[in-house]
């Protein structure tokens, strides 16, 4: 057959009328050919073709030639008691990178990391500590995925939900994040619900906008301070997009969508999580349709912050659920094998190759 293209695609970086458009315009297949193609790799989630069992051996080798078939390689897979596994990924340049399974009843969902490292150097996080070093490619995202999938295999289990809470800030990488998020929620395509597939960004407001108009996705914002000085000091992009900046593009976010916004909260002894604190939440909350994860800090090597008292969770708990905004406290899974919200920071640190000098997350270009 004729060969597709001279350097070969990533077969899992294309929509389904991607893929069938180019088979059918260089091989003229058959269209139920096409048809089982697609239904092994978005309905059955294979990404191996010698699995492929009903497509003759002949297209499979045309296929392998004309496709990039690789996934990235588990370097390491770490299981805590919790239900939680940590898989350490090396991607396309040999650098490693994680994701998170975090297993529920009735539920299984994975954390997945949109960059190796990450620019914004929140204060409170393991993976700003690394630096940045680049953007996971789309098929790298969908990668993390499709390995998930067939670790969970033996357990008759399957990947209900994604989160892009994992190394990397997703709307830095807008593009390629913006794919893989219609990939995994468009019908034909792997089929997941929007409101299974959620994006967390920090704050890089003129993204916002264009995630509304761009994908179907459910939002998430990490916030960890209501005022500006504070939620600076933790996190430098507030400097950059202030909160009245970011408060104005979720309301507009709203408006457009229709959806009710998740807040992410950290609660940090005596930084951010007295009664002050709470009433600058709800101030900010004003006008939003939002929930609110509060996740008690996680402990990890290197960080001067502790984890709040219980008494002090429960006072800003109350503070919140009295003025009606639904705020569940999330204790994290994936303690024991260091894979807690904020503690991801790939371990071999070694195979990541040299970080760029940080620059000043003020000067970034978003």
């Amino acid at each position: 057959m004729t060969q597709l293209n001279e350097t070969p695609q990533s077969i899992f970086s294309l929509y389904p009328d991607e893929i069938s458009q180019q088979i059918n315009d260089t091989w003229k297949l058959p269209k139920f050919r096409v048809k089982q193609l697609l239904e092994w790799i978005f309905t059955h989630r294979q990404h191996e073709l010698a699995q492929m069992s009903n497509l003759p051996k002949s297209l499979k080798a045309s296929l392998s030639e004309a496709y990039d078939w690789s996934l990235p390689e588990i370097v390491s897979k770490l299981d805590g008691s919790d239900g939680a596994t940590k898989l350490l990924l090396r991607g396309a340049k040999k650098q490693i990178f994680e994701a998170v399974i975090l297993r529920y009843e009735g539920r299984t969902s994975l954390c997945v990391s949109s960059q190796v490292g990450c620019k914004l150097a929140c204060s409170f996080c393991q993976t700003g500590k690394l630096g940045f070093f680049r953007n996971l490619r789309t098929e790298e995202i969908v990668g993390q995925f499709l390995l998930a999938n067939k670790i969970l295999e033996p357990e008759d289990r399957k990947i209900t939900h994604i989160v892009f809470m994992g190394m990397g800030e997703p709307l830095d990488n807008y593009e390629q994040v913006v794919k893989a998020v219609n990939l995994f929620t468009r019908a034909g395509s792997y089929g997941l619900s929007a409101r299974r597939v959620t994006v967390s960004t920090s704050g890089i407001t003129p993204k916002i906008a264009l995630l509304a108009e761009q994908a179907r996705a459910s939002l998430a914002v990490s916030l960890h301070a209501s005022r500006d000085d504070l939620r600076s000091e933790l996190m430098p992009i507030n400097r950059r997009f202030p909160l009245a900046v970011l408060k104005e593009q979720l309301l507009a976010y709203q408006e457009k969508t229709g959806e009710k916004i998740t807040i992410e909260y950290i609660l940090i002894r005596n930084k951010n999580c007295g009664i002050r604190e709470a009433k600058e939440l709800v101030k900010f909350l004003h006008g939003l349709k939002a929930k609110v994860n509060l996740i008690p800090f996680n402990a990890h090597p290197g960080m001067d912050y502790d984890r709040p008292e219980e008494a002090d969770i429960l006072a800003f708990q109350q503070h919140l659920s009295r003025r009606g905004y639904p705020a569940p406290v999330r204790y994290s899974k994936g303690l024991g094998v260091s894979a807690a919200c904020g503690q991801l920071a790939a371990k071999h640190q070694q195979n990541l190759g040299d970080a760029p000098k940080r620059k000043s997350v003020v000067n970034q270009d978003f």
